[in-house]
């Protein structure tokens, strides 16, 4: 993970639980910000004006994913989000106003909304049929 200061890694005991994205964050080259061995890749990929994206499709690679990780992006309102470690305990807090993101990778999370808030969540998924979620 490269230094930027409009990120915030939050990490314990060597497990990464979240990453703050926030509105001010840029690049100015391609940067990705989640460690090689994260199940979802985020980063910033820079282009000069008059480059172009080559047309492409993805292959259908299978991958195998333990877990489910999230990204939320706050398009309106404020939140605090809540970070628990693996043994449920609050760890980090972070406020998030619009334009902020958050990757949830690890341990448990919560939302407390401040005022009338409209998320964009990205996740592995639909949810199967099955549990996958404990509250606490």
């Amino acid at each position: 993970m490269t230094e930027n200061p409009g990120i915030e890694v939050s990490e314990k005991d060597g497990k990464l639980l979240a990453i703050v994205i926030r509105r001010t964050a840029t690049a100015a080259a391609t940067q990705f910000i989640t460690p090689t061995g994260c199940s979802q890749q985020l980063g910033f990929v820079v282009y000069k004006s008059g480059t172009s994206i080559p047309r492409h499709e993805h292959l259908p690679v299978s991958r195998s994913l333990i877990g489910t990780t999230e990204v939320v992006f706050v398009r309106e309102g404020r939140c605090t989000v809540d970070i628990f470690d693996s043994n449920r305990e609050l760890f980090r807090q972070f406020d998030l106003g619009p334009g902020d993101a958050i990757f949830l990778n690890g341990g448990g999370h919560g939302f407390r909304v401040h005022e009338d808030t409209v998320l964009f969540e990205v996740k592995q998924g639909p949810f199967t049929s099955g549990p996958e979620k404990v509250r606490f």
